[in-house]
């Protein structure tokens, strides 16, 4: 069997990992180029084209885990292919971030041969994006009590769209909130803050949409994200000065009411199991959840 060469994806792959992805209506956050991108040097991710799919492939050397094939080839072919490779290079198959779907079609290509788990905190929150621009009725009255706060304190406030013009004032936002919050100490944190720098650093080259807060002529609050497909947009990174309150509900809503309005759904990723990031996501009423399953040969 040839090898699989599997490598870090570059800015000159947009267009084609784009192309593969479109394959399918997929709502997942690591679905979109981006987060592919970004996330490649911290998860040792690469990528490969096989029989007309596209492959992802993660984690430490030796204990790899691959997406399902994406794209519109044999997929059971590919699939085929992979649990291969890693038998020969010695290693447990195992296939993450699979949706329901793509469990289904697993489970009908190989019956019986895999188990599957579905863990709680890699799920990610969609809503209705009207909903959270509109913020109507009981349920949301506490987030419309915070933006008011925030208008009422800072009345000469404005949101703009993020352009060349003003993304170097959110990277100069983003190093004050790292400084403020801890990030050197925390690897995880320092982790997410790379990505944040990096994503307003090409913010062009990644074709992000973003949005910012001012108040007092300084930014004080800034978000990016990007379409997932085509009703679904997913919002990667938002950050807000803790200490200036409804910065983070304004943010959320204004950036979705200017930018997002054309998708019928929002992503706001996932919670990885942190209790105040579940809560706070929880509070803004997903209307469902992506599932994202882990899928493992039965017996090894």
């Amino acid at each position: 069997m040839m090898e699989i060469l599997f490598r870090r994806p570059e800015l000159d792959d947009r267009e084609t990992i784009l192309k593969h992805l479109s394959e399918r209506r997929l709502r997942g956050c690591e679905r979109t180029f981006a987060n592919v991108y970004l996330w490649a040097r911290f998860y040792n991710e690469g990528w490969a084209e096989i029989e007309g799919t596209a492959v992802f492939r993660t984690g430490p050397e030796g204990a790899y885990s691959y997406t399902y094939p994406i794209g519109a080839g044999d997929r059971k072919k590919v699939v085929e292919l992979l649990m291969q490779d890693a038998q020969e290079k010695g290693y447990p198959f195992q296939l993450h971030a699979l949706s329901t779907e793509e469990m289904n079609e697993l489970e009908s290509y190989f019956p019986g041969k895999f188990q599957v788990t579905w863990p709680r905190d890699y799920e990610d929150y969609v809503y209705e994006t009207e909903k959270l621009i509109n913020l109507s009725g009981k349920k949301y009255h506490g987030k419309k009590n915070h933006i008011n706060q925030f208008k009422a304190a800072y009345p000469d406030w404005s949101y703009e769209t993020i352009t060349d013009s003003n993304v170097e004032e959110c990277f100069q936002m983003a190093l004050k909130w790292r400084g403020a919050n801890g990030c050197e100490e925390d690897p995880e944190k320092n982790q997410e803050m790379c990505v944040t720098l990096n994503s307003l650093r090409l913010f062009k080259e990644l074709n992000l949409k973003g949005g910012l807060l001012r108040a007092g002529g300084k930014v004080v609050a800034f978000t990016l994200g990007e379409p997932v497909c085509d009703d679904t947009f997913v919002v990667h990174i938002e950050k807000a000065y803790a200490d200036v309150r409804g910065a983070y509900p304004l943010i959320n809503q204004q950036f979705l009411e200017h930018e997002v309005s054309g998708y019928k759904y929002v992503n706001r990723e996932d919670d990885t199991g942190e209790e105040g990031l579940r809560t706070a996501k929880l509070s803004y009423h997903p209307v469902f959840m992506v599932e994202k399953g882990i899928a493992t040969l039965k017996g090894e």
